[in-house]
């Protein structure tokens, strides 16, 4: 994807914000230009949409949309949406795929926060823990749905009627597994430490993260200028750390290499993105729901 891409893919989604009559607040507009973005680049393999509206209307615009979307241009062809219980996500399908099976292999700089105890533990994948060997068989029946999933190809005939999408919905998946949404979540949106709790453990999960000072972590991306001129920096994502987990900050280990691996890929688009820097911030303990 190049930079002339960038206009298409944005001038294409106004398009149909406008067709499906989306009314998006301005922040939320911005979110969704920058996660599809994201997407059609491959920076991410799968954002959660957790703005723009309430399930199930935020599942039908999400869908409306992208099928407009597929319909105008080859550029969205390998994005989808997915449900997954009453969270959805917008998915590069190919680069899940990839991501998913590279993920488990990654333990250089993926590791596992055990919320189950006070106070929590860093453990790698490779740990004896039944959480961590239960979200592992569920990363493998993801896999293997995926390599099964098919991908409907779309109308790219101008005047063709948008044709309803064929979203993918795991909400079954997830309840035939013991693993949360938070913890299936860090592993889908790619997160270098996931947070780890069955659901038996869930208010001891949120006892003992809402007691901790958390280190917010943010990989910022600089997109250009509709003028040509500067850049607006982006965030394209983030995630938490205990503080007590993560003394060293940007300087942890498993940071770095998440960085790394950032870098990587941004490496492949950097007509579309200026720039790519992460940053922490110290924030003390308050209420979290999970």
């Amino acid at each position: 994807m190049d930079a002339a891409k960038v206009e298409v893919v944005l001038m294409v989604l106004e398009a149909a914000l406008s067709q499906i009559k989306w009314r998006l607040k301005p922040s939320s507009k911005k979110r969704l230009q920058t996660d599809i973005l994201a997407l059609c680049s491959r920076m991410r393999p799968c954002v959660m949409v957790d703005y723009g509206g309430k399930m199930p209307e935020l599942q039908d615009h999400l869908c409306a949309c992208i099928s407009y979307c597929k319909k105008e241009s080859e550029v969205f062809d390998l994005l989808n949406v997915m449900v997954i219980g009453d969270m959805v996500y917008l998915i590069q399908v190919q680069e899940l795929r990839d991501f998913v099976t590279f993920s488990l292999d990654a333990e250089s700089y993926v590791l596992l926060a055990d919320l189950e105890h006070d106070p929590p533990k860093m453990i790698t994948p490779t740990e004896k823990n039944d959480t961590a060997e239960q979200l592992l068989s569920a990363q493998k029946l993801f896999i293997a749905f995926l390599q099964n999933h098919e991908i409907s190809e779309p109308s790219s005939v101008e005047g063709a009627p948008i044709q309803s999408l064929k979203f993918i919905d795991l909400s079954s998946f997830l309840e035939e597994c013991q693993v949360t949404i938070p913890s299936l979540n860090g592993w889908l949106l790619g997160y270098p430490v996931i947070y780890l709790f069955s659901k038996d453990h869930i208010e001891d999960a949120i006892h003992n993260l809402s007691t901790k000072s958390l280190h917010i972590y943010q990989i910022f991306v600089g997109r250009a200028n509709a003028s040509g001129k500067g850049y607006v920096k982006e965030e394209l994502l983030s995630f938490t750390v205990p503080v007590e987990m993560s003394m060293e900050g940007a300087d942890e280990a498993w940071a770095k290499s998440f960085l790394k691996h950032m870098k990587e890929k941004w490496e492949r688009c950097k007509e579309i993105w200026r720039s790519l820097d992460m940053e922490v911030t110290h924030c003390y303990p308050q209420a979290i729901a999970l």
